[in-house]
């Protein structure tokens, strides 16, 4: 109750500012080109549920990583272990955390060993644009992985010639340092980032150790600009709980992911191309006991070497897309063995618009090979229509699909059992949407159900029995989730208003185990909302709210706030975490930390 009443008094509160607003028109997004393999359209023109957090959303709301910032998102749960982002997984619409697609720059970062590694690679918030979140099935989009979705970081094209330093120190001994530097010549440009992030850990055994590096150049820019991304993150952590039962307490883990890639847009009449080349490596390393690594310890390296060709051609019939998307992964482990997979998908689709362009309609398919799994055809199609010029219905049906992780299928310990005889997971999913955007209001409603065949969830009888890797027949999710986004002014400074809502229920079909890991254990009801103020030059807050309620398990509600203050070179800011001290777990009864502090300073040079 006490919920509640807190969630009322926080928007009427906010909505009562709304007698001083100034009539002025604000900036909205809709202009946003979506970043797409193929057909690139405005965010206003999808047919699709799509989000977007910028660059300066991330800011002001003063969360310092990528899985912090998903937190204030409808339809996205973030399952955390700890604080900072430190391991974190990553769930759309009920879907596990292996049915999610992560993409930098478009370039997919998804691994065969496990999708815990999936936020691995996710980039410091410095050298971030904007985050696209495409909700629903885009298997027919992006190939496997994209069960329930998938969320691309942009990353920014320049930066201002010049060096920012960051540093930031608060609870748990958790201290950091930035250094991010932007250098534009005659025919290239380059961003520089590198941090370290350290922390004593919010309770015994869960410090850490984080180093990232980033270099994204663009050369050959007056003529054919080609991209260059390299992207280094090294992960130390104790592991106190994470993965085997909560009496694990000794748990340890290491892991080193990067990223290099080259990509470029080659525009010649009405076609355009863009390919690309990329390399995804990560080690994981993982100890049961920190103090004694001979007890039991797992070593996992997979290598990913991929290539695409996507393209696209304007003709007086609409726009065609077309690409293809072949790799090579590798994976090198003690526990899981030695195993490769070769896979090659074909991409098609045709945007049409009628009706003095009204009307769109968008089919395609994906058509994959895997040398392990066979052939799987995945057609889709997306459906918009403009009842007004601010008011838009869409609805998308289609097929999607993922393959078992090589965990699924052979990961052996005493507390997990791999199958090698899982089949892939599919689903037939349906969305029905409607946005309504104008100038300074945007408001998002959609409806959804997947029909999910085999889907993979590690489940067992009875407690004390190890988790094992199923196809647990038929799961039915249907939901409903929405968004508004508000934008005002309060004596000429800016403020912005969000709030979303999210509903999820599974229906389980031909299931006798009485415990689940993953898949089962769906956000229920989800409210955020958050509220960006400024009332004074230079000087912004953000109060942040979250409440969730699983399938299993009770309800929570957190509250943060950020704050910050400009001066010429210098941003001092403040960020205050769970400011009413909730006990709550996000995932496999992991605690999450009571309140706690992070103070920051930045200074720019130029």
């Amino acid at each position: 109750m006490k919920n509640k009443f807190f969630l009322a008094s926080f928007f009427i509160g906010s909505l009562i500012v709304n007698a001083q607003v100034n009539k002025q028109k604000i900036d909205t997004l809709n202009e946003v080109i979506v970043s797409s393999s193929r057909i690139d359209l405005p965010f206003n023109k999808n047919s699709r549920t799509i989000q977007l957090i910028t660059a300066d959303d991330i800011k002001k709301s003063g969360v310092s990583n990528v899985a912090d910032a998903l937190q204030q998102i409808a339809g996205i749960d973030i399952r955390r272990r700890g604080t900072s982002g430190m391991q974190a997984d990553l769930y759309i619409r009920g879907g596990s955390f292996d049915e999610t697609l992560l993409l930098i720059d478009g370039i997919k970062v998804d691994d065969a060993q496990t999708g815990h590694h999936t936020m691995n690679l996710a980039l410091p918030i410095e050298v971030i644009k904007r985050i696209e979140i495409i909700k629903g099935p885009a298997a027919r989009v992006f190939g496997q992985n994209a069960f329930t979705g998938a969320i691309n970081i942009v990353t920014k094209d320049t930066l201002d010639n010049g060096v920012s330093l960051d540093l930031k120190a608060g609870s748990f001994g958790q201290v950091s340092a930035a250094v991010t530097a932007g250098v534009n010549l005659d025919d290239s440009s380059h961003i520089i980032h590198f941090s370290k992030n350290a922390s004593n850990g919010y309770r015994f055994n869960t410090d850490f150790d984080n180093t990232n590096f980033v270099l994204k150049s663009t050369f050959d820019k007056k003529e054919l600009p080609i991209e260059m991304l390299v992207s280094l993150s090294e992960r130390n952590f104790g592991a106190n709980g994470f993965y085997a039962t909560p009496a694990a307490i000794n748990q340890y883990e290491k892991t080193k992911a990067s990223l290099i890639g080259f990509s470029t847009t080659i525009k010649k009449g009405n076609f355009t191309w863009k390919p690309k080349v990329y390399w995804r490596h990560n080690e994981d390393e993982y100890i049961y006991v920190r103090s004694n690594p001979s007890i039991y310890r797992n070593l996992h390296i997979s290598n990913k070497f991929a290539a695409e060709l996507n393209g696209s051609y304007s003709s007086n019939i609409g726009v065609t897309g077309f690409g293809i998307e072949t790799a090579k992964v590798f994976l090198s482990s003690n526990n899981l063995g030695a195993n490769n997979r070769f896979l090659t998908t074909m991409f098609l689709e045709h945007r049409l618009e009628l009706f003095n362009n009204k009307l769109d309609i968008t089919p395609g398919v994906a058509v994959t090979y895997f040398s392990d799994f066979k052939f799987f055809a995945f057609p889709g199609i997306d459906i918009g229509y403009q009842l007004l010029d601010n008011v838009r219905v869409y609805g998308n049906v289609g097929y999607t699909y993922r393959i078992p992780t090589y965990t699924d299928m052979y990961y052996k310990s005493p507390t997990t059992i791999g199958n090698s005889n899982l089949e892939p997971e599919k689903a037939f999913a349906q969305e029905l949407g409607l946005k309504w955007n104008v100038s300074n209001f945007d408001l998002s409603v959609a409806a959804f159900n997947r029909n999910s065949n085999h889907l993979i969830d590690y489940v067992k009888m009875l407690s004390t029995d190890p988790w094992q890797a199923q196809n647990i027949q038929d799961v039915t999710t249907k939901g409903f989730e929405t968004q508004l986004l508000y934008k005002f002014r309060v004596n000429s400074f800016n403020q912005k208003l969000q709030m979303g809502y999210s509903f999820i229920k599974d229906d389980v079909k031909q299931s006798a185990f009485n415990f689940s890991q993953y898949s089962l254990n769906s956000m229920k009801h989800q409210f955020v909302g958050s509220y960006t103020m400024q009332f004074l030059r230079n000087f912004n807050n953000t109060i942040s709210y979250r409440y969730a309620e699983r399938t299993t398990g009770g309800s929570y509600s957190v509250v943060d706030f950020g704050t910050s203050y400009n001066l010429k070179a210098f941003e001092i800011s403040l960020f205050a975490n769970n400011i009413f001290n909730t006990a709550y777990t996000e995932t496999n009864l992991v605690p999450m930390p009571k309140g706690n502090l992070m103070f920051g300073l930045r200074y720019n040079f130029k």
